[in-house]
């Protein structure tokens, strides 16, 4: 018989696990961690860290460190995070990390641009109106 190996505390599945317990939130069993945990690190493996990334943070200039901490932590390189303008966006392939959910978000959701389509600039989004993307994942706050 197989003996399993000890779960590492520095995971996040046992973060997860282990704030859902504290927290007395709703249950959640291993099993769900662990297959959200394993989705989630087959997402980053597949991450090119040397693609831009594009950073989104709404107004809250005070989260910009944590969550170019957070980046860095889960594979993105540091050098390639740009804090998102609305007169210039990314190309194809490239990633955006966008703090959420404003006005107080509590994760980054990563998402991969799509299509790139040239649109005339409104508001605060600007020619961000005209990016297309697919969400890939969340990182914690």
């Amino acid at each position: 018989m197989k003996t399993l190996k000890k779960w590492p505390t520095n995971s996040n599945a046992f973060k997860q696990y282990h704030t859902s317990y504290q927290n007395k939130n709703l249950p959640v069993s291993v099993l769900e961690i662990l297959i959200k945990a394993i989705s989630e690190a087959c997402m980053m493996n597949q991450i090119d860290p040397q693609k831009p990334v594009y950073l989104f943070v709404h107004g809250r200039r005070d989260l910009e460190a944590p969550a170019t901490n957070a980046l860095v932590a889960n594979g993105f390189a540091k050098d390639k995070i740009t804090f998102a303008k609305p007169d210039q966006v990314g190309n194809v392939g490239d990633y955006m990390a966008m703090l959420w959910m404003p006005p107080n978000p509590d994760h980054i959701k990563i998402q991969k641009i799509t299509k790139v389509e040239q649109v005339k600039p409104e508001d605060m989004t600007g020619l961000w109106k005209g990016v297309s993307k697919e969400d890939l994942f969340q990182i914690k706050l």
